[in-house]
């Protein structure tokens, strides 16, 4: 397999690492430090200049949501990513969803628990905007234990490392026992072996 993620190693990387050990397929991780996302060897795979690049053979892809759907639906096809039209549109709802109603509101309480922000306030007003949202999905997990389907899948995937920077962050999360019970079976899950195909 030719598949290639680059950015800095604390960056948005990890979920697309996850992915692909989840399908199975090796992917190399390439280190590019955040001083070198604007140079012009970075640029030609993810012209934003931001983390992270993603090459498999000829493709070459950005968004990290989106690299996790391609390789779900290219490698683990009815296993991560569905096999019918009507769950795939429940795998785009959800990771729109998280993309846009969830990450850039948790985002600034981890960066303020890394010290690459000193946003304090942001942090707190985006713990409190977020609240709508999670309580959506907290709904939903009311009586479904994965977001699609019966199974753990690519929106669980992705859904959960947007809502794991919340975790992460410290944002607390304990008026959603149905996403904090959700988000540990997500992240709790065995690591798996790229080798193996089961």
């Amino acid at each position: 397999m030719s598949l290639k993620v680059y950015g800095p190693a604390m960056s948005r990387i990890g979920r697309i690492t996850w992915c692909a050990g989840e399908a199975g397929v090796a992917c190399e991780q390439i280190d590019i430090p955040w001083s070198a996302l604007k140079e012009a060897d970075f640029l030609a795979i993810n012209p934003n200049g931001k983390s992270p690049g993603f090459v498999d053979g000829n493709l070459k892809l950005f968004e990290s949501l989106a690299i996790n759907l391609y390789i779900a639906k290219k490698y683990a096809l009815g296993k991560l990513y569905p096999t019918n039209i009507e769950d795939e549109a429940r795998v785009f709802q959800w990771t729109l969803w998280a993309a846009s109603e969830v990450e850039h509101l948790v985002i600034t309480s981890l960066l303020v628990k890394l010290g690459i922000s000193k946003d304090v306030e942001g942090a707190k007003a985006g713990a409190e905007k977020v609240k709508p949202a999670m309580k959506v999905l907290d709904g939903y997990l009311k009586t479904h234990d994965w977001l699609v389907g019966n199974n753990f899948s690519v929106a669980d995937l992705n859904v959960a490392s947007v809502v794991g920077i919340a975790h992460y962050g410290d944002v607390d999360l304990s008026y959603v026992p149905n996403v904090e019970a959700w988000l540990n079976r997500c992240i709790s899950r065995p690591k798996r072996d790229p080798a193996s195909h089961d």
